[in-house]
Formats: structure tokens, C-alpha cells, sequence
């Protein structure tokens, strides 16, 4: 695989709550290449330029949506495989937020944005690209955008501390969870529930968990942990092997069986983000 060099960053003390981290991706080889990225139920921003023009010359789905994208794009939650067509070399630096970072970062509801984009003037940021294509080094890129959402944060901050509470505890058990257990926790109703998480996080409760499961999943697979794709899916309570398969397939574009013939070609970080070449 050609290979791509990653680079994880902290976030800022102050927007812990907000953000995953700061992935820095670096690709020095002369060939283009398309990158298949997979749903991690997780939106974000992407700063990506190459002697100050886009690196990513397109990105197409399974729905056949085709997508042109400026140098600089806040992004919402991808439902479904993504196919990012990228001119080489290349440097991208990509913002991960927490699942409810979009909402409590720019005050917007976050579905508005599922599987859509805004470039730099629909989030306030066109002084901020002006200072991302002049700055001389990564570290002051990351920096800059730092600060940018220190600010945003400061100016707008909205929290939902129920959904955020909902997703700690979906999270700390993906396995088991179910979605009565989830409401039970934050004492909402079946339809306060799911609206005001599609509002915060973008997708529904079930889809989130769905996301979240599955990418469970493909870091059990990578493990080794289990000999047989069936004890995977069972030590995640799918229903049956057959809805496991049907669910990777969806959400990464392959089978599980050819995830292991093919394990050379995926990579994935800390976070459990996949994307395959």
C-alpha cells in the first residue's frame, strides 16, 4: 500500500470536551490515489492545500453524489462510504470533533449538515483560510484553528448536557446498549430522545449506535482477539452473523472475509477511524 504518514495531536485543554484531536495525513508519493473513508460517527474540519489549492479533487458516494470542496470545509456526519479522490503529494490537517462538537461549537443543528459541507464563509472563517495558506508550518496551522474554535467556542458554547450524557454511556458500552436503556438514563421521552439527539449529533440515536457498533467491530477484527467472524458479531449482540455482514459491507464497501484476505490495505488510527486504498 502506498503509504500514508498520520500524525495525532490533543486538542486544547479548553475544547477537551468538544474535540477528538487534530489528524495531521501525509502522502510524499507522485501517483493520485482514492481513499475510501468510512462512517465514524463523528463530524469536522478539513484544511487541505497543496501550493495553495485543494488536494482533494472530488468526492463521490454509493448515491452518486459528486462533491468539489474548497481549500477549507466544516463537515457534518457522513452516513454512508465516501470515496475521496485526492492529487498527490498532499497534506491535509482534519479537525475530528465529538459526536456533539458540531452542534455545542457552531449553535446549528447538526443534521442540517449530515452528509452536506460548508466552505469558509458559511462558518465564519474566511480571515482564518487567509492565515492557514500563509502560515509556514503544520504546527501553525493547527495552532490558528485552534484559536479559531477556542473563539467560536467562547462566542457560542451550546451545550445539550442530557445528549452529551447519553453519548458517554452508549459509548461506555456499545456492545449491550440499547436505546431503552439510553432514555432511561436521561429521562426523556422516546421523541424528546431522538429529536434532540438528530439535533446535536446530526443522526439518529440508532444510526449513531449502528456507527459505532460496527466500527467496534472492525477493532475487534483487527485484534486478532477472535478466531471467527461469527464470535465477533455475537460478542456485539448482533442479531445474527448474516445482519453483522450485511451491516460491514454497508458501511465499509467489502466483506468482512475479504477485510482479512485484504488487512494489509486498511489503516486506522487511535480513534478507530478506517479508510482503505
Amino acid at each position: 500500500m502506498r503509504e500514508i504518514h498520520f500524525e495525532l495531536l490533543p486538542p486544547p485543554n479548553s475544547l477537551k470536551n468538544e474535540l477528538e484531536c487534530f489528524r495531521i495525513s501525509s502522502y510524499a508519493g507522485q501517483e493520485e490515489i482514492e481513499i475510501r473513508i468510512c462512517p465514524s460517527g463523528s463530524p469536522g474540519i478539513v484544511f487541505q492545500s497543496y501550493n495553495g489549492k485543494p488536494v482533494i479533487k472530488s468526492i463521490t458516494t454509493p448515491s452518486g453524489k459528486h462533491v468539489h470542496l474548497p481549500t477549507l470545509f466544516l463537515y457534518g456526519q457522513v452516513t454512508e462510504l465516501s470515496i475521496m479522490h485526492f492529487q498527490a503529494p498532499f497534506t491535509t490537517i482534519q479537525v475530528i470533533f465529538k459526536p456533539h462538537g458540531l452542534r455545542t461549537l457552531f449553535g446549528i443543528d447538526s443534521s442540517t449538515l449530515t452528509n452536506q459541507s460548508k466552505g469558509p464563509q458559511g462558518f465564519g472563517a474566511e480571515e482564518l483560510t487567509i492565515q492557514l495558506l500563509a502560515a509556514s508550518t503544520d504546527q501553525e496551522r493547527v495552532g490558528l484553528i485552534g484559536n479559531f474554535l477556542i473563539a467560536k467556542n467562547r462566542e457560542v458554547g451550546t451545550e445539550d448536557v442530557l445528549i452529551e450524557k447519553a453519548l458517554a454511556f452508549i459509548n461506555h458500552d456499545i456492545a449491550a446498549i440499547t436505546l431503552e436503556n439510553v432514555r432511561q438514563e436521561v429521562h426523556l421521552s422516546e421523541r424528546q430522545f431522538e429529536r434532540r439527539f438528530k439535533q446535536v449529533v446530526g443522526i439518529t440515536p440508532q444510526f449513531y449506535i449502528r456507527v459505532r457498533r460496527i466500527n467496534e467491530a472492525m477493532q475487534l477484527i483487527d485484534s486478532g482477539q477472535y478466531e471467527r467472524l461469527v464470535d465477533v458479531a455475537y460478542s456485539l449482540n448482533f442479531h445474527d452473523q448474516s445482519h453483522f455482514i450485511r451491516d460491514i459491507k454497508e458501511f465499509f464497501g467489502i466483506t468482512p472475509k475479504d477485510i482479512l484476505q485484504k488487512a494489509d490495505d486498511f489503516r486506522h488510527d487511535q480513534l478507530g477511524s478506517y479508510m482503505y486504498m
